[in-house]
């Protein structure tokens, strides 16, 4: 599932197609090729292939129906019809409730809300990456449109109870549309829709993610939730999204949601190599802090702020040895400032540049994480002992650093 040379230790930023996935795409680039509007038989079998695939997805989100399913092109456009269509079908109301460390796909369309006119509440978080429930509830009003709360935080895996939380949305005004991104979530936990999340009106997630291509996401929209189209066109998506439907890769996005129930047994697995890297690496590093340490996260990811060094060359150093990795949302790689996320969370000065974010897959094996055990001191070590403020005799920073 990866290069022959290099340990790939980046997927929460995007993950490898399953070779099962390409196999279902394969013939709807060629021989079902046809548009599954068109009327003859040919594009019928196409037609029914999508429906499959719909059928599919619903049943992976726990409990949904078919017709609440809509296909997008990614968890950004997901994200972008949740927010611009519940606005756009209640206009009455005109308060956004959201979070400090949302993905840009959401914090970005709230502010932009913002600029418009709604009224945007941002909830900060602790150390530890959570929202104190009860700040929630009280930034609950009358006139609440929206609550967009992530189900999981992409850079730390800090996961929040965001079923608890639609519930107390719905019993303070059943007006209110709850909204979670789950982009980090799907196909590493359990989404159960019918059950913990049946509070949840609108959830998003994207299907790279998940061992599909990029370019294909979905959006969940419940039985009854008002909500306006984002993009307007021809009748497609029952009339809810215009433009041909992607059909090879929304296969290929159905196709990795049954291989995810199948995987679903090496997340256990995955948290386990997790636990014991992350043991390891505070065994062996001084002047390391996890971010999200001691509260529930996706289980194959670990976020750590190393002090006194940048990521970046952190980044640059792994790379050397084949190791893959991120200091945070792909999304704002390029960017010299620190992680919006860490920030919210009041990681220490000295370490919000040297964040590192090591996420992993059911493809991950015991061997790649014991070589990335093997390999992380090491670096940070050189790169300490490059450091002005680091004592290389003593081990630790120096006492002016």
């Amino acid at each position: 599932m990866s290069h022959p040379q290099l340990i790939f230790a980046d997927n929460n930023a995007t993950t490898p197609v399953a070779p099962e996935v390409a196999a279902a795409m394969q013939p709807y680039f060629g021989p079902e090729f046809f548009n599954p509007s068109s009327m003859y038989e040919p594009a019928l079998k196409v037609a029914g292939a999508l429906k499959a695939a719909r059928k599919t997805v619903a049943e992976f989100l726990g409990g949904a129906e078919p017709s609440e399913v809509l296909f997008t092109s990614c968890a950004t456009e997901s994200n972008n019809t949740a927010i611009f269509g519940a606005a756009a079908a209640n206009p009455a109301r005109k308060h956004i409730l959201t979070s400090a460390v949302e993905h840009p796909a959401v914090l970005e369309v709230c502010r932009e809300m913002q600029r418009r006119g709604y009224e945007l509440t941002i909830l900060p978080v602790d150390r530890q990456g959570q929202i104190a429930t009860a700040d929630y509830v009280r930034a609950l009003r009358p006139d609440t449109l929206l609550v967009s709360l992530m189900h999981a935080n992409n850079e730390t895996g800090v996961v929040w109870p965001v079923g608890e939380w639609a519930r107390i949305a719905k019993e303070t005004d059943a007006g209110i549309v709850f909204h979670t991104d789950a982009t980090q979530t799907a196909g590493k936990l359990p989404i159960d829709l019918a059950g913990e999340l049946k509070h949840v009106d609108l959830l998003s997630f994207s299907g790279h993610k998940m061992h599909a291509p990029k370019g294909v996401g979905a959006l969940f929209i419940r039985r009854g939730t008002r909500l306006r189209p984002y993009l307007l066109g021809g009748h497609q998506e029952s009339g809810r999204r215009g433009g041909t439907e992607n059909v090879p890769y929304i296969v290929g996005l159905a196709q990795a949601c049954e291989l995810a129930k199948e995987h679903a047994a090496d997340m256990g697995r995955i948290g386990k190599l997790r636990d014991w890297l992350e043991g390891e690496i505070l065994r062996t590093v001084p002047h390391v802090e996890v971010n999200g340490r001691g509260v529930e996260r996706t289980p194959n990811t670990l976020n750590m702020a190393c002090h006194f060094i940048e990521g970046e060359s952190i980044l640059y150093e792994l790379n050397g040895y084949g190791i893959c990795a991120s200091t945070g949302s792909a999304c704002s790689s390029g960017s010299l400032e620190p992680s919006h996320v860490l920030r919210a969370m009041n990681v220490p000065f000295t370490a919000m540049h040297g964040s590192v974010r090591l996420s992993f897959s059911a493809y991950t094996t015991e061997a790649e994480v014991r070589r990335i055990a093997e390999v992380f001191p090491k670096v940070v070590a050189n790169l300490r002992n490059m450091s002005p403020y680091w004592d290389q005799k003593r081990n630790q920073p120096r006492e002016n650093a």
